[in-house]
């Protein structure tokens, strides 16, 4: 079956054009620049039609999992289902399920306890397609955790791990370089200042002493099976040099000019999150996402732990930040696909794969009015 969507705004690599675009099961046929009368095409009503986007860093699913503190869900297929629905309404076409493997201290033992039904209910969303779309595995590799490794041993060669990333939530470095912002984080849950300064000295001396034992062996034992690796809130230009003598081709989340510079310097790939664009600023003292996009510094955009963010920080992006409409688009469509060698989509061009997106904006607010993956509608 053939779909034709016409008077769309058809968003494309360089530029977005009025016109009408073409597509089935095995890819989209035509793209052209000028409406159609054919029988059965679709009015987009001036609507933007992009490619679907694509999420490579989302905690989303977790979330599922654990939907309060200590609340485990009892299904966890239908946890996976329930956050593939929101990422397709959040137009997302392909998601990188970001799985923490291994927790950043012990009061975390929850992300360990609930990480091997997260891997085994993806499998088996894939397996028996019961997903609306494409769904791989980003394993979030926990260096402050000493039994990383076992773990990792363990799943590394499941078939939908395509991604990991290498994170070092050690107090005082990187994201909670400021140890005040993290004081007042973990105060927040109750604890009183004493409780929190003991529990941080003491993560501080476990976290640096596992961090030094397991990132040389981890990056190894993920380089040797393939799997592309990504550093994580790099704040140093000395972190990102570390990431990249590690086999590193991506910087997620940098948190500092300097780190985005000197991530482009070294060829790695610079994340941001997409939730710090749509705030105006990082939650947590980092650098503005939006003042990097706006110096070049940024190649993609990750939702993070806000699905709906992707769609969010266009408007912002195009709006405050100073990019154009398809640039923008462009950090959470073919940017995204480039970066992760998926050649078969993130672009409108004849012979990719039919991932397809249906968006208008009431001012800075998306409303996705419909999702195409592979050609069939799954919103």
């Amino acid at each position: 079956m053939t779909v034709i969507l016409t008077n769309a705004r058809l968003v494309l690599e360089e530029e977005v054009v009025q016109g009408t675009i073409a597509f089935g099961f095995d890819g989209i046929t035509d793209v052209s620049r000028a409406p159609t009368a054919v029988p059965g095409a679709i009015d987009m009503e001036g609507d933007f039609v992009s490619p679907g986007l694509i999420e490579c860093h989302t905690d989303n699913l977790e979330k599922h999992f654990m939907p309060r503190p200590r609340v485990f869900w009892p299904n966890p297929l239908a946890a996976a289902l329930a956050h593939d629905a929101q990422m397709v309404a959040a137009g997302v076409t392909t998601v990188y399920d970001a799985l923490c493997a291994g927790g950043f201290d012990e009061e975390n033992d929850y992300r360990r306890e609930i990480f091997a039904d997260m891997v085994d209910a993806v499998e088996r969303g894939v397996a028996e397609r019961l997903f609306r779309i494409d769904h791989r595995i980003h394993l979030r590799c926990e260096l402050t955790d000493w039994r990383l490794p076992q773990i990792l041993e363990a799943h590394v060669d499941r078939p939908l791990v395509r991604f990991a990333s290498l994170m070092n939530h050690t107090p005082g470095e990187r994201q909670w370089r400021n140890v005040d912002h993290f004081k007042a984080f973990i105060m927040s849950d109750g604890r009183s200042e004493a409780e929190a300064d003991a529990m941080i000295a003491g993560r501080i001396a476990r976290s640096q002493e596992a961090v030094a034992s397991n990132i040389g062996p981890v990056a190894a034992l993920l380089r040797d099976k393939g799997v592309p690796l990504a550093s994580h809130d790099d704040t140093l230009p000395e972190h990102v040099a570390d990431a990249e003598a590690l086999g590193c081709t991506i910087s997620e989340f940098p948190t500092t000019v300097e780190a985005a510079r000197a991530a482009r310097a070294l060829g790695l790939a610079p994340v941001g999150g997409a939730p710090n664009v749509v705030r105006g600023g990082s939650h947590t003292g980092g650098v503005s996402i939006g003042e990097l996009a706006r110096a070049g510094l940024i190649d993609a955009l990750s939702s993070d732990y806000v699905p709906s963010a992707l769609l969010q920080a266009i408007p912002r992006l195009a709006g405050t930040v100073g990019l154009s409409l398809h640039e923008a688009f462009a950090l959470v469509t073919w940017r995204v696909a480039d970066m992760l060698g998926l050649s078969d989509r993130g672009r409108l061009s004849p012979g990719l794969a039919a991932d397809v997106l249906r968006v208008r904006f009431a001012g800075e607010t998306p409303v996705v009015r419909g999702v195409w993956r592979a050609g069939r509608q799954v919103f």
